[in-house]
């Protein structure tokens, strides 16, 4: 039997006890049918990614200017902090957890003088520690705080898609500035072709063996070798800059030292089951973080329709001695429990719960949509990188065929033997054949940074 003076307290024991009940809710663990492998087929000999995945590629440049975005990039400064704040509002949830205590003293005096009386004042000074607990009898409190550690997991995993996206970004503005300045030279190739074929006509007109049509004809494809030279110039600056900002520098002194995608490799991925997409991709861990806080959400505003008990207490001291507790000072004790029950607010808790709900399903979507758009990206990539692989195997026999019919077309007009139509038509498919490859080239490699984003980089859960 409980002692006579712990009766009193029976009913919060009770509540403690059934606050240990309480309901705290289960976030869901949603499994979208995932297939049972890719359908475009794995490269032979490829290999996972690794921690610094973008070395593969064999250029020490990308790896420098890699590490120099990671050390100063806004972006990913910008993440950090977002994480900062995370951890600070889970601190903040979890407060709720713990009784407040509170201290509180002070000291005053008061003077008065009744009418045609003499100035009399009285002096008083008081101290009160006091405590307050909401027993948490139904798991809202701990429900807000799950919440809160699911979205500081969600900003832990943006921030490691954020990386992701800064290291991709960066590898193929990089495989961008490389290719246009490839394309460049290649123009610049092409452009003295056609002042070397040029000389030829002009030769040739003025010992009267062509018209002056043909002079014409011949300084035009030079004059328009020469206007293609400005937009790729143009686009080579521009790209650089954006380069440049994924760094955190200014354009303004900023270069890459390579000239041309040559000597750069290919690597061969192998993107290993769709299933474990799920554990490889921090925006898919991020989704499913933020649907874990959103269950907590909708236990949360589940457990504010329930009464909720509150406890206080204080103590304190009082004396009518200005700065002086020990004139005999007056004591007080006070213990208290309250209950509050929503009885009528206009359906405001109910909606609550509606809206946390409904929230919990639209990120059960996106969830699965995230998980979808992932598959997708891997599938892609692949095909890309297939496909692109025999698209430039293919090219390079073109381009070797265009270079042998410029070769015979420019002796056969020397001869006489063909008109400059097809002197002409040879030197334009042969810089058609030129570009072309060039930018199959930056292709096939951007498909292949492509794969390394979509399987999530090196990317592994805590705990893996």
């Amino acid at each position: 039997m409980m002692p006579p003076r712990l009766r009193p307290l029976g009913p919060c024991v009770l509540a403690l006890l059934l606050g240990a009940c309480a309901i705290t809710g289960k976030p869901p663990a949603p499994a979208p049918g995932m297939p049972q492998a890719y359908s475009e087929a794995a490269a032979i000999g490829a290999s996972v990614p690794a921690r610094d995945w973008w070395g593969a590629f064999g250029s020490q440049e990308l790896s420098a200017l890699v590490a120099a975005a990671l050390a100063a990039n806004p972006d990913l400064a910008i993440a950090a902090e977002r994480v900062r704040q995370a951890e600070a509002q889970v601190k903040i949830a979890g407060s709720s957890l713990f009784p407040a205590l509170n201290f509180s003293a002070g000291t005053g005096r008061s003077e008065k003088r009744p009418p045609g009386g003499d100035w009399s004042g009285d002096s008083s000074s008081n101290a009160a520690l006091s405590a307050s607990y909401e027993i948490d009898l139904w798991g809202r409190n701990a429900a807000g705080v799950r919440a809160a550690q699911s979205s500081l997991r969600a900003s832990r995993f943006d921030q490691e898609t954020v990386r992701l996206t800064l290291v991709t970004g960066v590898a193929s503005a990089y495989f961008q500035v490389l290719s246009l300045r490839g394309r460049l030279l290649v123009a610049r190739e092409n452009l003295a072709i056609a002042e070397r074929v040029l000389k030829v006509v002009d030769a040739r007109a003025r010992n009267g063996a062509v018209s002056a049509l043909d002079l014409a004809r011949q300084q035009a494809a030079v004059l328009a070798q020469r206007a293609a030279l400005p937009p790729l110039e143009l686009q080579e600056r521009q790209t650089l800059f954006a380069l440049a900002i994924l760094l955190g520098r200014a354009p303004e002194g900023f270069d890459a030292d390579a000239l041309a995608l040559a000597g750069l490799s290919v690597p061969r991925v192998a993107p290993g089951l769709p299933a474990q997409l799920l554990l490889r991709r921090p925006d898919l861990a991020s989704a499913e973080a933020q649907l874990a806080a959103a269950n907590a959400n909708v236990a949360a505003a589940r457990a504010a329709l329930l009464p909720g008990i509150s406890l206080t207490g204080s103590a304190g001291l009082a004396s009518d001695v200005l700065l002086n507790f020990l004139n005999a000072p007056s004591a007080a004790l006070n213990i208290g429990a309250s209950l509050l029950q929503p009885i009528f607010d206009g359906g405001r808790l109910r909606a609550q719960v509606d809206v946390a709900a409904s929230r919990e399903r639209e990120l059960v979507e996106n969830y699965r949509k995230a998980v979808i758009a992932a598959l997708a990206d891997v599938e892609g990539a692949l095909a890309a990188g297939g496909r692109t692989a025999e698209q430039e195997l293919q090219q390079e026999k073109v381009l070797e065929q265009a270079r042998l019919a410029l070769k015979l077309a420019e002796v056969r007009y020397r001869e006489g033997a063909d008109d400059l139509l097809t002197l002409l038509d040879a030197q334009r498919t042969l810089f058609q054949a030129e570009d072309q490859l060039a930018q199959i080239r930056l292709t096939r490699l951007q498909a292949s940074v492509g794969l390394f984003k979509a399987l999530g980089g090196e990317w592994k859960p805590p705990g893996s």
